[in-house]
């Protein structure tokens, strides 16, 4: 227990309250849209400690939600095999990304992730739909597995490209929200082994992540509640718009 706590009582309770709030309005946000939790904790917590240190606490509130999301719909064997070779290059691209650049205390570190946090905001708010021809599929996927690793290792945001990449397969909504919890679970995984390869994911850090397990799901719980009150839509425009002004600022200020 004292391992579970030693973390927040280093940090302070006012950045405690922030990290405790980031995981509870990230777990919503997933709740209402299907995504989002990694990318609104790193952005948020990416503005009052290094993203290394924001990565780490992602860990586990974010593998279960994925693990959660994951499970619904009865499509996994079949995504299996077609995204395989994406997946297998998300894990290569993230364990060589992180031997290669690290999410350092570096001062591009933080405006990497803004980088990614804009770049991505942009594609939601005014990306167009496309559809992969299955014959570029073969080879598309892994590139954009590839991509995805080292963006994850460089920032600990996994959503680009992979996530317009399953938007452009055709899948139907179980299925996407599936292959969603499949790529963001796996991109979890190797980012927890490519943070405990640079000493950044130790006992401290684990359970200081467990402990934020339990606003994530509280907050998840909330926000699927609020989708069948809300216009989804409504609610993603703004949550784009709000996550590029704060990818800006990273970016600007680091």
């Amino acid at each position: 227990m004292n391992t579970l706590i030693a973390f927040y009582q280093n940090i302070g309770p006012a950045l405690s309250l922030l990290v405790f709030l980031t995981f509870l309005l990230a777990g919503a946000v997933k709740g209402v849209i299907g995504l989002g939790l990694p990318t609104i904790a790193m952005g948020l917590l990416g503005l009052a400690m290094a993203p290394a240190q924001a990565a780490a606490l992602l860990i586990v509130p974010s593998t279960l939600t994925n693990l959660w999301q994951l499970a619904a719909g009865g499509h996994l064997l079949a995504l299996l095999r077609r995204l395989g070779p994406m997946l297998v290059m998300i894990v290569l691209g993230t364990l060589l990304g992180s031997a290669w650049l690290g999410i350092n205390n570096g001062p591009w570190a933080a405006q990497a992730l803004g980088a990614a946090l804009l770049a991505y905001s942009v594609y939601g708010l005014v990306g167009r739909g496309f559809q992969v021809p299955p014959a570029w599929e073969v080879w598309l996927g892994p590139v954009c597995g590839l991509v995805t690793g080292v963006v994850t290792a460089a920032t600990g945001v996994f959503v680009m490209p992979a996530v317009p990449f399953l938007q452009s397969l055709g899948l139907s909504r179980d299925e996407m929200i599936q292959a969603l919890g499949l790529s963001f679970t796996v991109s979890t995984l190797a980012l927890a082994v490519g943070l405990a390869g640079q000493d950044a994911l130790g006992g401290q850090a684990l359970g200081a992540s467990l402990l934020m397990l339990a606003p994530a799901l509280l907050g998840m719980l909330a926000g699927q509640w609020l989708r069948q009150r809300i216009s989804a839509a409504l609610f993603k425009r703004c949550f784009f718009v709000g996550l590029a002004v704060l990818g800006g600022h990273l970016l600007v200020n680091g």
